[in-house]
This record gives structure tokens, sequence and C-alpha cells, in this order.
């Protein structure tokens, strides 16, 4: 159960992920906060310009490496709109960033997708713990996947977007 800061640093990543979709991309967000409560770094999805890397959650991992002691990378909390997929969650362990909390699963997301008539992604989906053992990961969160299906809802619906 989230607190109401953690409430809000989640509904943030919603927020990211909203003003991802407005900016022509996926709806994904992430928000990077130390153990003290403080958001450190913060990105939306951007892989509309041809670049499939650009992750907010790949992002961050590299914000923390380059800008963050190994300790505090590890305290910190990664709040994020979706589940990371394999190459964030990669990332995320291989820079030993803590616990991450998420709104909706990658499950979910792939059964919206599906029912959107959306096309297989062409890495494998795989949770989180199957990449990272032992970290730390809450999600989804009732309060907030519904507001992330709506953004996903939006975006393939969408006459603009191409599968």
């Amino acid at each position: 159960m989230l607190n109401d800061r953690e409430f809000a640093y989640l509904t943030r990543a919603v927020e990211l992920a909203e003003e991802a979709l407005e900016a022509g991309d996926e709806p994904f967000g992430s928000v990077l906060v130390s153990a003290e409560g403080d958001i450190l770094a913060e990105d939306r999805n951007r892989i509309a310009g041809g670049d499939s890397t650009q992750h907010p959650e790949f992002f961050l991992a590299r914000w923390a490496a380059q800008n963050m002691a190994p300790e505090a990378r590890a305290k910190a909390t990664v709040y994020t709109s979706g589940e990371h997929c394999p190459m964030c969650a990669a990332a995320h362990g291989w820079v030993g960033l803590g616990r991450i909390v998420y709104a909706s699963s990658s499950e979910q997301l792939g059964r919206w997708l599906a029912g959107l008539g959306v096309g297989p992604s062409p890495v494998a989906s795989l949770s989180i713990q199957q990449i990272v053992p032992g970290l730390k990961v809450e999600g989804p969160i009732d309060e907030l996947d519904e507001r992330v299906h709506a953004l996903h809802i939006r975006r393939h619906a969408s006459p603009t977007f191409k599968t």
C-alpha cells in the first residue's frame, strides 16, 4: 500500500506518460526518487524519433549511474506508469537501483494492446523479477492502472498511429 507521498510520485509518472502521448509518443513516464523523498530526475518516452531504446526507465538508470553513488542508487525508488520492459529492467539491475513501483503491469499492457489489435512486441514480455531476481517491486496500483489503460486506448485509437 502506497502512502500519499508515494502515490503523488506515481501520479507524476502517469502525468509524464500523458505528456509523452500529447507529444506524439507512446504513453510511458517515470520518476526517480531518493531515499529522502526528493525527486532526482524524471522522463517520458521518446521513441517516436526512431530510437526504440529511448524509454524513461532506461534514461533514469543511465542518469543514476552518472549522478548517484551506488549506496544512494540502492536506496532510491523508480515510480513508473508501466512495468519495466526487459531492457529497462536489466539497466535498472545493472546500475543497482532499488525498488520499483509501477501503475500498470506488462501483463495488463499485453492484454490491452491485443484487445486494441496491436501486434506483439519484438521483445518477449518478462516480469521485472525474472530479469532482476530479488528486487522489491510493487504494482499494479488499482487507483492508476485504468488511467494508464485510457492513455493506451487514446494512443492506439489515433488515426496517425502506425503499428
